[in-house]
């Protein structure tokens, strides 16, 4: 029991807030703190610049992915944002934090073990005719192992972190807590969180982190998704097992496939295109035809094929949006792509996310969009970089720039900002893998029923029955 008790998350108030603000002594998350802080000022020798910032950089990871749960997913996030850290010492930091990805410090087999038996009834060797003791994966709030069912399915295992659901409530309950950490974190994100509430943003981040806490509802997720995706020509939802299921262990088919540092060093850009290609009908197909959006785009979620096709994982935290709110996204891209100032304003009077007696100009508004949903606005075909991508970060959250006024005016819905999340999280993959496609003329598929815009665009309308929305 000693030892289990060791690999706990430790819940209470006090504990999961002192990491991120050093409230008593040298406490592990005072490092955190201490390390991005020192990132900032930098050491007082040029010299010993670089091994300062690698030091800071793993310290800043290292903790992060040992406090598990929420902290660890915001560092998640922050993770596939982008970092903007003294030019030339970005990818040193942006390295470090991507082993938050997918390469948690894992608990040991024996809590796992005492996991699965607790909440399924009896130790895996009985539950599974075989069951790996290593875990093959392990993030922010579980560790995910390789099975074999009685009946010789490969499965893959999904098991919470013992004390991470009281970790996370207590993370909640502190409303400070996600407030504290994206205060601190602006600096990683070019321009900062300042056109958000930083309040309202972790609120919004909290709740959906919160839904990942249940297991059971992450199945009835991932199941509507399946059900809707089953058969689908290049995008894969695994099947789940509800029998090998609770609400702190989720049993899944167990899926082969390259994980993102590998599919970025594959040398066929045709190849990546298609990943791009079905990532992108993925994610904004599903919001345009269900309604719903995989709302943790980050790079661990995603496995890559040899032929073209994405599974995608880990359906935890899923964002529903009432069909007006849709409408108003498939306005918003209408006007930008349209250069209609007057249109983008008459949505966001009609929304009323500004107000008419007190707007800012209508050109601030339509270039905000413009830049902002850059691949479908500029010339098609276009191809993600980590330039463009940057570059539009930087303007969509820069309230100092040219369409500061605006951002300043926007009241923002704070279920809003999981698009954010989302586009930021596709464009930063989509970026890696230099995907090239005619956006655009895709968006056109499902926003003005248009005919298939590509090969797979054709799979994909063949699939669907040739139903558009």
């Amino acid at each position: 029991m000693a030892e289990r008790d060791e690999g706990k998350i430790k819940g209470g108030r006090m504990a999961r807030t002192a990491p991120l603000v050093g409230l008593a002594g040298r406490t592990a998350g005072e490092a955190v703190v201490a390390s991005l802080r020192r990132r900032v000022r930098g050491p007082a020798s040029e010299a010993d610049t670089a091994a300062f910032h690698e030091r800071a950089a793993e310290r800043y990871a290292e903790q992060l992915g040992r406090s598990k749960g929420v902290l660890m997913k915001a560092g998640q996030i922050m993770s596939f944002v982008g970092v903007s850290v003294e030019g030339e010492y970005q990818p040193i930091y942006q390295r470090a934090l991507e082993r938050l990805q997918d390469d948690a410090p894992p608990m040991p087999p024996e809590m796992a073990a005492a996991m699965v038996e607790e909440e399924l009834g009896a130790p895996p060797s009985e539950i599974f005719a075989s069951f790996d003791p290593e875990p093959v994966a392990a993030a922010s709030i579980g560790q995910v192992h390789r099975a074999t069912t009685h009946d010789g399915r490969t499965v893959a295992v999904k098991i919470q972190y013992p004390g991470v659901e009281k970790a996370i409530r207590a993370d909640l309950a502190n409303t400070e807590l996600l407030a504290t950490f994206f205060q601190m974190g602006r600096g990683l994100v070019p321009g900062g969180f300042t056109r958000m509430d930083v309040r309202a943003v972790a609120r919004e981040v909290a709740e959906r982190i919160g839904e990942e806490i249940d297991y059971l509802a992450e199945a009835r997720n991932q199941q509507e998704f399946r059900d809707a995706y089953a058969g689908h020509p290049f995008i894969r939802i695994p099947e789940v097992f509800p029998e090998l299921s609770s609400r702190r262990v989720l049993t899944m088919e167990f899926v082969e496939g390259m994980r993102y540092r590998a599919a970025l060093a594959v040398d066929d850009q045709d190849l990546k295109n298609r990943w791009g290609e079905a990532m992108f009908r993925f994610t904004i197909g599903s919001i345009r035809r269900m309604h719903l959006f995989h709302a943790d785009p980050h790079p661990g979620n995603y496995l890559f094929h040899a032929d073209g096709t994405v599974t995608f994982l880990d359906f935890g935290s899923v964002k529903r949006f009432p069909a007006e709110t849709v409408a108003f996204m498939v306005g918003l891209a209408e006007g930008a792509v349209a250069g209609d100032a007057d249109a983008l304003m008459d949505l966001h009077f009609a929304r009323g996310v500004l107000d008419p007696a007190d707007a800012p100009p209508p050109g601030q508004v339509l270039g905000w969009w413009t830049e902002t949903l850059s691949a479908w606005t500029r010339p098609q075909p276009y191809t993600y970089t980590p330039e463009s991508t940057n570059a539009a970060t930087a303007v969509e959250f820069g309230v100092n720039g040219p369409y500061g006024e605006y951002l300043r005016k926007w009241r923002m819905d704070p279920g809003m900002t999981m698009l954010t999340r989302i586009q930021l999280g596709m464009s930063a993959v989509l970026s890696a893998f230099y995907a090239t496609a005619d956006w655009e003329l895709i968006r056109w598929e499902w926003d003005r029923s248009g005919p298939p815009a590509t090969p797979m665009g054709e799979l994909d309308q063949e699939f669907w029955g040739g139903v558009r929305v």
